[in-house]
């Protein structure tokens, strides 16, 4: 289970270190993809897997699921680690979740999201918890 919050930055050959913990975690090597809310996800490989399979159990007859299909997949990278632990962001990986330098990376349960930390801060992004509103969601869920 990943978790934890960890600020780091980008280089000026898109790589980033992923946190030593998390790393651990993931092996060698793992997924890079687009996220949701303008974030993207590492998976070890074997939770990428257990994603695919869920995926495939959708039915592909639904246009949002073949739009979410194609914004998870079409972008999807394997990647390994270097001797310092980092991985390279593809170009258009960086520009969907609007990376310039600093970064966030949260841990997320079975995922590793990563966050421009411009997008991150911002106070108008959405992302920050509404306790209200959370605990309204968790009730529906009989939590």
């Amino acid at each position: 289970m990943f978790m934890g919050t960890y600020y780091n930055s980008i280089d000026a050959k898109n790589r980033f270190i992923v946190p030593s913990k998390h790393r651990d975690q993931l092996g060698g090597k793992c997924v890079l993809t687009k996220g949701l809310d303008d974030c993207l996800y590492i998976y070890s490989m074997s939770d990428w897997e257990k994603q695919m399979e869920k995926i495939s159990q959708l039915p592909q007859s639904d246009m949002q699921v073949r739009k979410f299909i194609r914004h998870f997949f079409a972008n999807a990278t394997e990647c390994e680690f270097d001797k310092q632990g980092r991985i390279v962001i593809p170009a258009e990986l960086k520009e969907y979740a609007q990376i310039t330098k600093e970064l966030v990376t949260l841990g997320a349960m079975t995922k590793i999201e990563i966050w421009s930390k411009e997008v991150w801060d911002n106070p108008d992004n959405g992302m920050k918890m509404d306790h209200d509103e959370f605990n309204d969601t968790l009730a529906s869920y009989n939590f």
